[in-house]
């Protein structure tokens, strides 16, 4: 009975050993996944150096492992600014970002975690580096020269969270929004434009009719000059003749039965006579 007793204790004993034993060889490392990189902390204090991809040592139940993505991270974060000419700018910027892997303890130092490098450092640093840009040019030269813009934003976005070890890959304007004062501004500067350009081209049809019209009129001058100095010339009247035969044609009339001609038929025009209303 006592050897049964002894050996049920000892049975237990040995469990609790390999119990102890498996639960401090889990606690007594840690593996690392590419793109991960951790701070091991042994009683509260960060230890120097890295630890990268990969199985880690580290003692048991005393230390705090904090892994950090070394991956491209992205966030959106709104931001608000005036401009040059004192008119309200909002906009959303998409930032890429990645930890300095060489920076990773003084970041779990002085950030902490992620979602604090986020929102007390990359959030408010935004802001900033918006206001500086945004300051610089007015509130149309902001939308049209969105680009320029973009480049002032990332300058100074990437120098202020150089030195908190953050490392800005490439942003992007997600939204550029001004204020609805402004918007009626350009609606209406619009519309004038439009006006504008409207009158220039009446007055320039305007001009050209009129210029038609010189045109018209210096040609029917020329051409009864040309008459003129025609019906002065030798052989002036046969052209007359013509005009009245040509006239008797395509007016309808009927060719007159009697042709009377004055005195010098050679060099008269023709009178006509309707011998049906002299006989009346």
């Amino acid at each position: 009975m006592r050897n049964q007793q002894f050996a049920s204790l000892q049975t237990s004993i040995i469990g609790i050993i390999a119990a102890i034993l498996v639960i401090l060889g889990l606690n007594s490392f840690v593996i690392l996944n590419p793109g991960q990189a951790a701070v091991i902390s042994i009683l509260g204090k960060a230890r120097d150096g890295v630890l990268t991809e990969g199985i880690h040592l580290k003692p048991p139940f005393i230390s705090v492992i904090d892994v950090y993505d070394l991956t491209v991270q992205k966030f959106e974060v709104p931001a608000e600014s005036s401009t040059k000419d004192l008119q309200n700018l909002t906009a959303r910027f998409a930032i890429n970002f990645r930890i300095d892997p060489i920076q990773v303890v003084e970041v779990r130092r002085k950030q902490g975690t992620l979602e604090n490098i986020v929102s007390k450092i990359i959030a408010p640093q935004t802001q900033e580096a918006f206001k500086i840009a945004a300051a610089k040019r007015t509130v149309e030269e902001a939308i049209t020269k969105r680009t320029e813009l973009k480049e002032d934003f990332d300058q100074a976005l990437g120098d202020r969270l150089d030195k908190y070890g953050i490392i800005v890959l490439d942003t992007s304007v997600v939204d550029l929004t001004f204020s609805p004062e402004f918007a009626r501004a350009v609606e209406e500067k619009q519309i004038a434009e439009q006006r504008a350009q409207r009158a220039v081209y009446i007055a320039r049809e305007a001009e050209q009719e009129a210029q038609a019209d010189i045109n018209r009129a210096k040609g029917k001058a020329e051409a009864q000059r040309l008459l003129a100095e025609t019906l002065k010339a030798q052989g002036g009247e046969l052209v007359l003749q013509k005009e009245a035969i040509e006239a008797w044609r395509t007016g309808g009339a009927q060719m007159p039965k009697v042709l009377v001609m004055g005195e010098g038929s050679q060099s008269s025009v023709p009178f006509i006579f309707n011998l049906g209303k002299m006989s009346n």
